[in-house]
C-alpha cells in the first residue's frame, strides 16, 4: 500500500519533486470558478479580460494552491495526515493561464513533535509551484499534524 511519510521520516531541508506536472485547461478555470462561487471576470469572461493587463483569462488562484497542495499528497501526507493544521505566506507572483503546466516540489522546513497530542508531530513545508518555463507562479506554507509511525501502527487499517 503506498503511503505519504510518517513523522519520523521528513527530514528538515529535504527537497521532493512531485510529478507528473498538470496541464491547465479552460474547463478546469470555470469548473472550480463556479464549484467555488467565484464570479472574477478575470476567470470567467474572455472579452473582458481581454482588456485586462495580462490581456486573457486568469487562472483562479484558489486551483492552482489546491493544486500544489494535492501533488504532494501520494509522496508526503497519504494516510499519515492527522490534520492539515493551516496555510501562510501565500504567494501568486506570476499568472497561470489555460495551456500552462503547473509543476511542484516542497521542501520541509521545519519538524517538531506535538507537546498536546502523543504519537503526533508537526511538519512545516513549504511549497513551490513552477510554470513549464521554470517561473515560479505560487508559493505557500503549509503545516501539517502528521501521525508517528508506532501510533499509527496501533491503529485500525483505515483509520
Amino acid at each position: 500500500m503506498q503511503r505519504g511519510l510518517y513523522f519520523e521520516e521528513f527530514e528538515e531541508g529535504a527537497r521532493y519533486v512531485h510529478r507528473p506536472g498538470r496541464t491547465i485547461t479552460e474547463a478546469d478555470n470555470m469548473l472550480f470558478s463556479a464549484l467555488t462561487m467565484n464570479t472574477q471576470a478575470l476567470h470567467l469572461d474572455a472579452a473582458y479580460s481581454a482588456t485586462q493587463p495580462f490581456g486573457q483569462r486568469l487562472m483562479n488562484s484558489m486551483w492552482t494552491l489546491a493544486t500544489m497542495v494535492g501533488a504532494s499528497v501520494t509522496q508526503l501526507t497519504q494516510g499519515t495526515l492527522v490534520a492539515q493544521l493551516g496555510l501562510s505566506d501565500i504567494t501568486f507572483p506570476h499568472p497561470l493561464f489555460a495551456g500552462d503546466t503547473l509543476y511542484t516540489e516542497t521542501t520541509i522546513e521545519s519538524k517538531r513533535l506535538s507537546s498536546s497530542r502523543p504519537g503526533q508531530g508537526l511538519v512545516t513545508m513549504r511549497h513551490t509551484g513552477r510554470n513549464q518555463d521554470g517561473t515560479v507562479v505560487a508559493t505557500a506554507t503549509r503545516v501539517a499534524l502528521m501521525w508517528c509511525a508506532d501510533a499509527h501502527a496501533d491503529r485500525p487499517a483505515g483509520a
